[in-house]
């Protein structure tokens, strides 16, 4: 899960990156935020798309996170 407190870390991480440069520490850190980002927003992505269900034409309903997400 990703917090407020690491999106800010983010951003300071970038804007700091923009002015100064970061230490290699610091493009270590930034490199596992981003990661931990993107990973919480596939995660979401997953969830949100395995609970679209799409009704056919015959009336009946196709709950494609069971089709296909493996739910």
């Amino acid at each position: 899960m990703i917090t407020q407190e690491m999106i800010d870390r983010i951003n300071e991480l970038y804007h700091k990156s923009q002015d100064a440069g970061l230490s290699e520490e610091e493009k270590q850190e930034q490199q596992m935020l981003r990661k931990k980002y993107i990973e919480a927003i596939r995660t979401n992505m997953r969830a949100n798309l395995n609970q679209i269900s799409i009704k056919e034409a015959d009336g009946s309903v196709t709950d494609l996170g069971k089709k296909y997400g493996g739910v």
